[in-house]
């Protein structure tokens, strides 16, 4: 890759400042500010030293990084609502191409015509498998390692029971007190069911929890990205830290799987779960995953039993006797049409190059806290999550006393987020189909509605159901 070159043009009046441009092959543009050459870098993979004063960013600056990134094709592949900006696939992914084709396929005529026989025609029986396959390559795991299945709450449960079933007599569970409340809440009822005890802690203090458990150390379940801040644990360095006290890992990949290169199995990963319906982008309520080492497939046992986890379900023995490998984690007869939105919107992701994905993620990160640092410093924003791009998930979240209202106001001019109580503004980036310029004009748009005042009305500040 070559170098970036910076030209300086001479001006000959002293009232013009020097311009500055930066050279690639494709072609050379002003650059306005410090910034878009680093986030250039980041995406593409180069390295600069560049030292520019000016760090007043513009439109032409976003429009510059959109022009050369190298995920931009994978847009055309997404249905995306004309005069949006969605920065909300870390809650719900939108709509990809060849979906709804796929299922209204199923629905005239694997269901339509064919109805029963469809379980072995159109190889229904074994989609949990095969999605799973599908799914694997994103988060690092093999393909025998992963099955889609049930909702992500349903496979916390699942994997954490499995956990605990792998370490009898070990009583404590280390788990974070700001995790999910699902997560929190599944954690303490399978506490509850062996007699074991919850360590709660903040997520600095989960390497001493985890050394202070010792011997009686069973499991430590955690979520990778925290859904609220997008914060990264070290998921190598926590798994290793938990082996070494005779633990075992539960991750939940809820915000990591699709937005981040995953490698479960480089870190030695016990369990995982997550779900298909953000940034894989699977539909609504689409099926979640369970992963399960495979060292750990002969010993695996989950508690509840369905038929699809006997080893010959269609003999209709009285007596369980489970499957062998990762298919342990099924219960019963798959939601085949919320399966195959699911798995066509996970043929897409052959051709995506994680590790660029992941650049580009961290890119837009920083760019959007820049925006924010450069035209909301007078308006009592804080950032909740952090500035270090390597330890920040594929969000970006700012605090306000008054965000939900400004989230509404923001929705309603078209500016897709969400809001997390109690003062969190959400906001998720999804390398596939968010460019630069969609986080120009967001900000754009939060500094109008801040200059205005334009928030402060009934319609926005009166809570709805879903935030």
């Amino acid at each position: 890759m070559l170098p970036i070159s910076l030209l300086a043009a001479s001006r000959k009046r002293p009232e013009q400042r020097t311009q500055f441009f930066e050279c690639r092959p494709q072609g050379c543009w002003p650059v306005d500010f410090a910034g878009v050459l680093h986030l250039a870098g980041d995406i593409f993979g180069f390295a600069g030293n560049l030292s520019i004063v000016s760090t007043n960013s513009s439109r032409s600056d976003a429009a510059a990084l959109d022009a050369i990134d190298p995920l931009a094709h994978h847009r055309q592949q997404f249905v995306l609502p004309e005069n949006e900006i969605y920065l909300d696939g870390n809650s719900l992914g939108v709509l990809p191409n060849g979906v709804k084709e796929a299922v209204i396929r199923t629905i005239d005529h694997e269901w339509g015509t064919r109805l029963i026989r469809s379980w072995n025609e159109a190889d229904w029986f074994d989609s949990p498998a095969r999605v799973g396959a599908l799914i694997a390559p994103i988060i690092g795991a093999h393909t025998d390692e992963v099955v889609a299945c049930d909702a992500l709450s349903l496979n916390v449960f699942k994997c954490l029971t499995a956990a605990l079933r792998l370490r009898p007599g070990r009583r404590t569970i280390v788990s974070e007190v700001g995790n999910f409340p699902s997560d929190s809440y599944i954690v303490h009822g399978v506490a509850e069911l062996f007699g074991a005890k919850v360590v709660d802690v903040e997520a600095t203090d989960v390497p001493a929890a985890i050394v202070a458990a010792g011997p009686d150390l069973a499991a430590v379940e955690l979520t990778h990205v925290n859904y609220k801040t997008g914060a990264i644990y070290d998921m190598k360095a926590l798994t290793s830290l938990t082996h070494e006290h005779g633990g075992v890992t539960v991750w939940d990949l809820a915000h990591s799987a699709g937005a981040l290169d995953v490698h479960l199995n480089d870190a030695n990963a016990d369990f995982a779960a997550g779900c298909g319906y953000k940034y894989l982008n699977g539909g609504p309520g689409a099926p979640g995953f369970a992963f399960v080492a495979r060292r750990h497939h002969p010993q695996l046992s989950q508690p509840i039993t369905g038929w699809f986890a006997h080893k010959a379900p269609f003999d209709f023995t009285h007596n369980f006797e489970p499957i062998e490998g990762i298919r342990r984690m099924l219960i019963g007869t798959t939601p085949m049409l919320s399966m195959i939105a699911l798995e066509a919107s996970m043929k897409m992701w052959a051709d995506v190059d994680m590790a660029a994905l992941r650049r580009k993620s961290m890119a837009m990160g920083d760019y959007f806290i820049q925006l924010v640092d450069e035209r909301l410093s007078t308006y009592n924003f804080g950032i909740a999550s952090p500035r270090t791009a390597a330890q920040r998930g594929s969000q970006v979240s700012l605090t306000h006393e008054h965000g939900y209202a400004i989230m509404q106001a923001l929705i309603a001019r078209g500016v897709i987020g969400d809001f997390r109580a109690p003062d969190i503004l959400r906001f998720g980036f999804t390398p596939l189909y968010v460019g630069f310029v969609e986080l120009w004009d967001a900000v754009d748009a939060l500094v109008n509605i801040m200059e205005t005042n334009a928030w402060n009305t009934p319609e926005f500040t009166t809570r709805k159901a879903v935030t």
